[in-house]
């Protein structure tokens, strides 16, 4: 099959690009054990086996991270998506992942104004009463422009890279490829799971191709914030007006212009305030950096554990700071959903973990564990003296953050990962803490989620929440009560007919059922080997017919069957006693 792929005239290329630059970074065996030079070399691509320059020398996970860089915006996007699995890889990896940044050169204006004018339907100097063709921003995937509309209103133009798309799709194709052949070649990668990662990139990555879905996700945002006021009171300040009817928003949202946004473009209102990596300008401007660290932290526990909606992605650049400690976020092209079921195990597990009660923290993991077989005894021991060491440790000195990647490393060690929609959660935790304590050297994460945790527990157990959790599970039951007479005549009218299939899948029965095959093979083998041995055996005392130096040919011809069927089944045997019985 990867011969056939190879031969693709439209993928090969892309492949050489692959496997040169795996050489190249010190990763050639990689590029050999998956199949990737063998087919090349097939089709006539030379490749430079020496090709190793000075990079080789460094360590694995900035070999990678530099690999990742050259073999283009895919990869980079794969790269930061990685850095996202905390429950895979070791903190040196996460680290390297992280570097890994977003730009590239714009593309030529030429191009951009020609899709442009394709998705708005006229030229972009006919759509808009200004337009600044020199970028804002540019990256992998699109470049961002200023603009202002016929009213006055200022907007940014976020346009995708023209023909950025067929490309994606190649190195798509190719990683599950590879990701299918790692498993197979490489055993010890099965605990990164490099099928299921590359899945959950491919959904992310043409979720966020598409500018409308991420105009849609940004208005739900908006409208979950929709009133929202500031939670505490807030301590007195001249740079901090008392909420009031008709006053801004505290947490800002940009617009969208649903008219001129489609899949390959978007037009969202202008955010002017200072960016989350200007820190120096923050006091400049007279804004309170302690109120906008406490404030970024509910709004975004506000996300998690009462919307089940959130900005995966909350990193400086994509938030700014307003005047009246208002704060804006933009880009929302990577968003976390979780389900109803998903936000009362994390809210049980963060309890249990600012608490100290190890149990209520086991219990979630227990739920969130795969197949994969583990100890359990062992695992809630070793949760236990995690939690138990932060027992008497005030809220304040309590690193949410640091707990969160401690427990994960715990559960790397059990060969435990996380479930998918979990991973940008911690990873969100984990950069709004830093963002936190970036802002006020005194931020305490604990402390702030606290009053939120504990209020969503409530609400779950209000009389309002249980009778709805309670009419729900009801329909359900009335659903299946309904549906069951339908469904038990037509089991039995397959019964009838002979065409009923009852299926039992016993894990690992396929492997014994091979292994009884293989064993039956070498058992009828060694009958027949046997049995030419004692035919040819009669055939040499029996006198008469055709010889070969002196002695019976059908004998001969006997003796030489049961000689190779002798070799096959010892070199059977042996190769089987070479497997790996796990």
């Amino acid at each position: 099959m990867l011969w056939q792929a190879a031969l693709a005239v439209r993928d090969l290329g892309r492949l050489h690009d692959i496997a040169s630059i795996l050489i190249r970074y010190g990763f050639g065996d990689l590029a050999r054990r998956m199949g990737l030079a063998h087919a090349l070399e097939r089709a006539g691509h030379a490749l430079h086996w020496r090709e190793v320059d000075e990079l080789a020398h460094l360590a694995p996970p900035a070999r990678a991270r530099r690999a990742l860089e050259d073999l283009g915006p895919t990869f980079v996007k794969l790269g930061q998506m990685l850095a996202t699995r905390v429950d895979l890889f070791e903190p040196e990896w996460i680290a390297e992942f992280g570097k890994l940044q977003d730009s590239a050169p714009p593309a030529p204006w030429e191009s951009v104004c020609q899709q442009l004018t394709e998705d708005l339907g006229a030229p972009p100097a006919e759509v808009f009463a200004a337009f600044d063709q020199e970028p804002l921003a540019a990256a992998s995937i699109a470049q961002v422009y200023r603009a202002r509309l016929d009213d006055g209103s200022e907007v940014v133009v976020k346009v995708r890279r023209p023909d950025i798309r067929p490309i994606i799709e190649a190195d798509l194709r190719w990683l599950h490829r590879l990701a299918d052949i790692a498993e197979v070649e490489y055993p010890e990668l099965r605990l990164f799971r490099p099928s299921e990662v590359v899945g959950q990139f491919t959904r992310s990555l043409r979720r966020e191709l598409d500018f409308s879905a991420e105009c849609r996700s940004a208005e739900r945002i908006a409208a979950n914030f929709a009133g929202y006021t500031d939670r505490e009171a807030v301590m007195p300040s001249a740079n901090e007006p008392q909420a009031a009817t008709g006053a801004p928003p505290i947490i800002v949202i940009p617009k969208v212009y649903w008219p001129w946004t489609g899949e390959r473009v978007c037009v969202q209102e202008f955010i002017d305030g200072i960016s989350g990596r200007q820190l120096a300008a923050i006091e400049q401007a007279g804004l309170n950096r302690q109120i906008l660290a406490r404030r970024g932290a509910h709004a975004v526990l506000k996300m998690i554990v009462e919307d089940g909606l959130f900005h995966a992605d909350p990193h400086p650049g994509n938030v700014f700071y307003l005047p009246g400690n208002r704060i804006g976020f933009i880009d929302f092209g990577m968003i976390g959903r979780l389900s109803d079921a998903r936000q009362a195990q994390l809210v049980q597990l963060l309890l249990g973990l600012v608490k100290h009660e190890p149990r209520r923290v086991a219990d979630v993991l227990f739920e969130w564990m795969d197949d994969t077989p583990v100890n359990e005894d062992e695992l809630l021991l070793e949760i236990e003296a995690f939690v138990d060491q932060y027992h008497g440790v005030p809220l304040k000195q309590l690193s949410l953050g640091a707990m969160l990647s401690d427990l994960i490393a715990i559960l790397r060690q059990h060969q435990i990962s996380l479930p998918a929609d979990l991973t940008l959660l911690v990873k969100a935790f984990i950069s709004l803490e830093g963002m936190g304590r970036e802002l006020d050297p005194d931020f305490d994460m604990a402390g702030q989620a606290m009053p939120l945790l504990e209020a969503a527990m409530r609400a779950r157990y209000r009389p309002r929440a249980l009778a709805r959790r309670s009419w729900q599970t009801a329909t359900e039951i009335l659903g299946l009560l309904t549906g069951l007479p339908q469904d038990i005549s037509r089991m039995l009218r397959a019964a009838r007919r002979g065409q009923l299939d009852i299926r039992i899948d016993v894990t690992h029965l396929k492997r014994v059922g091979n292994q009884i095959d293989s064993a039956a093979n070498r058992m009828t083998i060694g009958i027949v080997v046997a049995a030419l041995i004692v035919g040819s055996s009669i055939v040499m005392t029996v006198p008469g017919g055709p010889t070969l130096l002196g002695l019976p040919l059908f004998g001969l011809l006997g003796y030489l069957g049961a000689g190779l069927g002798s070799i096959w089944l010892l070199r059977s045997i042996s190769k089987s006693a070479r497997v790996d019985p796990d």
